[in-house]
């Protein structure tokens, strides 16, 4: 255990979460009073989160199981500016139409992980264009403006780093940093929000936050940073070279989720376990003492309490006998990932397509590629001919199986006609 009074705190920087803080002593003080009530920002640039915001969803769940209020702040205001911290480009604009749409997909994936509702300790769900969408522009500068300076501004990475690569950083973007602080702000008055919680890229921003709470309201407020996951490799948390890995089942499915985990470098095994299961320390300690073939003890129960805190037991258990069937056994288990295609009969169908619909490669020439280097099969049976067409004779129990390496699989579904 660590030196600290407070469950919080304590669970946060045991397992952990901890890069960065504003005052973690006071923190842990006002953990120890009462209920902490605390937010995460995200914006809705897309249907899903990866799992590369998963440490995020964690520290909320953190949180409320130290008995704590988490606020889910969706960014429905500042989605329509986007974020600079880390990218080279200007994001995309997005309709309002299109930012709904995302925010009701995204939210899927904290049904699993947090409580919803009017509860003491229950998250709630809230939408900063409640107020940035009020704001005239003469009146924000007014109310804002004086309290950032240029100089600081420049300052920060989210700025810094897009000028140090020449990149252009637009007047949009620049104001970023304004709304996320003024967002804090009003979470302290509306709800009594007295800690941001985010990733280290977010460090700028939150202190921009937590010094405007002083100088408006005179009032302390908290930050706390987590490190920017990588893996052991390093390797960024949540991307892969197939692409990134998604929190919404409808976006990659419980058995690729599984997989993911089930592949954790042996160095990660035990971090991974920390910060994104709810397994025992005591526990944890003696599966990352695991040594050689018996590290993949640990990967599975990662794979299997990641998965079932997110998609459910059930699913878990069904991605782990799946896994079982298909590489233990050389078969293929009825819970890989699964598409139906039509033209069968007409021998139209090139398999080459088929793995590109099946998610196993970006486009036909990534496949020519994993076929010229031996590594695309056909029911397990090496692949050489880039113009091969599906057969009916190469299904079997009724899907052709298809793989790249030893590790990812599809199956193909003849469509019933």
């Amino acid at each position: 255990m660590s030196e600290y009074k407070s469950d919080l705190v304590n669970t946060l920087v045991e397992r952990g979460y901890h890069f960065q803080s504003t005052n973690l002593d006071g923190l842990d003080e006002a953990a120890m009073k009462g209920i902490v009530t605390g937010y995460i920002g995200f914006d809705a640039t897309g249907a899903s989160l990866h799992v590369g915001s998963l440490v995020q969803i964690m520290m909320l769940r953190r949180m409320q199981q130290a008995g704590h209020k988490p606020i889910i702040l969706m960014g429905g205001g500042t989605t329509k500016i986007g974020d600079p911290s880390g990218k080279d480009k200007t994001r995309s604009m997005l309709t309002h139409e299109q930012i709904q749409a995302n925010k009701t997909s995204i939210l899927t994936a904290f049904d699993a992980l947090v409580k919803i509702g009017d509860g003491p300790t229950d998250a709630i769900v809230v939408d900063n264009d409640e107020w940035l969408s009020q704001y005239g522009y003469i009146e924000f500068l007014r109310l804002f403006g004086p309290h950032f300076t240029i100089n600081r501004m420049l300052t920060f990475d989210s700025v810094k780093l897009r000028l140090d690569r020449e990149q252009p950083l637009t007047f949009l973007e620049f104001n970023y940093m304004l709304l996320q602080a003024v967002d804090f702000l009003e979470l302290l008055r509306r709800h009594s929000c007295t800690l941001q919680l985010g990733g280290a890229d977010q460090w700028g921003n939150i202190i921009n936050g937590v010094e405007l709470c002083r100088r408006v309201d005179q009032r302390e407020v908290f930050g706390f940073t987590t490190e920017l996951i990588t893996t052991s490799s390093g390797t960024k948390m949540g991307k892969t070279a197939e692409g990134a890995v998604w929190l919404n089942a409808d976006q990659l499915s419980a058995y690729e989720y599984w997989q993911f985990w089930r592949n954790t470098e042996d160095a990660d095994v035990g971090k991974f376990l920390r910060l994104f299961t709810d397994v025992p320390m005591a526990e944890i300690a003696a599966l990352e003492a695991l040594e050689g073939a018996d590290i993949n003890t640990a990967k599975i129960r990662l794979a299997n309490e990641a998965t079932s805190l997110m998609h459910g037991a059930a699913a878990a258990r069904e991605a782990e006998q799946t896994a079982q069937q298909t590489f233990a056994q050389g078969g293929a288990g009825a819970g890989l990932p699964t598409i139906e295609f039509t033209g069968l009969e007409s021998g139209e169908v090139s398999l080459v397509s088929l793995f590109v619909e099946a998610g196993l490669a970006a486009s036909n020439g990534e496949v020519r590629r994993h076929i010229k280097a031996g590594a695309a099969k056909v029911n397990g049976e090496t692949l050489t001919d880039p113009m091969a067409m599906a057969r009916a004779d190469m299904v079997q129990d009724g899907a052709i199986k298809l793989s790249i390496g030893k590790k990812r699989h599809a199956l193909a579904k003849p469509a019933a006609v």
